[in-house]
């Protein structure tokens, strides 16, 4: 799988128009949803370049991360003269760049595309690595493949008009790269202001996170082995998810990685040793700042089949990514139901529900 490249901007609409100027493509394509569309696009229509780029907007929210959007997309490149030497441009959050990147891989066996991520959880986590992907079945991420973009495209100027949700959901996942990176960056983490946001500092701690990321995507870009430490948090916290899903209220993905990182963590404290103090300031951080994914005991056996459906167990076994302490990180673990049990009633408890 080839590396992408990811560039910080400082000036997104000069920088972008350098590297479009006396392209190869045939054609260009904008993909956006119906928010980005209105409140992002504005800023690209300033790059002469895209004077002509034929604009695709599907709807927003995860919920329709579906076969029906990805095949509008499809259509849309197929009957607007998409060929294999066009360029798809994805402008929007994670949605948009999973969906888009998944579009331009299989259209005509793969387009070139370039992801311009708006949220803060797309620039640290989904426009960042080549996965892509939609849901199915409902299921998380259920189809996809690994296809990077060619380059992505990091503005942090859009973060300016995030709301404290979509702001928190980004963050969850910055959390968790500084707890698989090394203290300096969980603590600088722990102890951001979130009230009143320096977006200069946070410039610098995202262009950490996402170098957390990319270097462990480097080693390993297929996930067989150290990319499994960014899906610390990730296994409960995708069964929390779909759960949600399934009782018909949405949650944004980085609550449920916050969530599931509090079972995890503990986990990782009683099969690993990791330390309890650390465990309790990470916790605390989540309930000051996420609230509660309330659920009782009667959906244990729910969460634990969709726990069973994850991506990365092998046969009927849960896959877990553990840690010893901040940066020593064990892939491969699993638990036993019994155990896995344990750690929800945990969660219950110290969260309250």
């Amino acid at each position: 799988m080839k590396q992408q490249d990811v560039i910080l901007c400082n000036n997104l609409t000069n920088e972008l128009s350098a590297a479009l100027k006396g392209g190869s493509y045939d054609k260009l394509f904008i993909l956006t949803d119906t928010h980005t569309h209105q409140l992002c696009l504005p800023i690209l229509d300033k790059v002469s370049e895209l004077s002509q780029a034929t604009k695709i907007v599907i709807e927003a929210e995860d919920v329709h991360k579906t076969l029906e959007a990805l095949s509008n997309v499809w259509m849309a490149l197929s009957t607007q003269g998409a060929t294999r030497h066009s360029l798809m441009i994805n402008l929007g959050g994670g949605m948009v760049t999973d969906l888009g990147g998944f579009a331009a891989a299989t259209f005509k066996r793969g387009i070139d595309y370039i992801n311009i991520p708006t949220t803060l959880l797309a620039m640290v986590d989904a426009a960042v690595g080549g996965k892509t992907g939609i849901n199915f079945n409902g299921l998380k991420n259920e189809i996809g493949a690994f296809a990077p973009a060619i380059s992505v495209w990091l503005e942090t100027e859009f973060l300016r008009t995030l709301d404290r949700e979509n702001f928190f959901s980004g963050y969850a996942e910055m959390i968790k790269h500084g707890l698989i990176s090394n203290n300096q960056n969980w603590i600088e983490l722990l102890q951001f202001e979130t009230d009143e946001i320096d977006y200069v500092t946070l410039k610098d701690l995202v262009g950490t996170s996402v170098a957390v990321k990319e270097r462990i995507v480097i080693e390993d870009p297929k996930e067989h082995g150290i990319r499994k430490a960014l899906n610390l948090g990730h296994t409960i916290g995708h069964a929390f998810e779909s759960l949600a899903l399934a009782q018909n209220r949405p949650v944004l993905h980085g609550y449920a990685v916050a969530w599931g990182l509090v079972p995890e963590l503990y986990l990782s404290h009683i099969k690993a040793g990791f330390p309890k103090d650390k465990m309790r300031q990470t916790i605390q951080f989540i309930k000051d700042n996420y609230g509660v994914f309330t659920f009782d005991c009667k959906n244990y056996e729910q969460l634990y089949e969709l726990m069973l459906h994850d991506k990365k167990n092998c046969a009927q076994t849960i896959n877990f990514t553990l840690l010893k302490d901040i940066g020593e990180i064990c892939i491969n673990q699993t638990a036993d139901k019994d155990t896995i049990f344990e750690t929800l009633d945990f969660y219950r408890e110290c969260m309250g529900c």
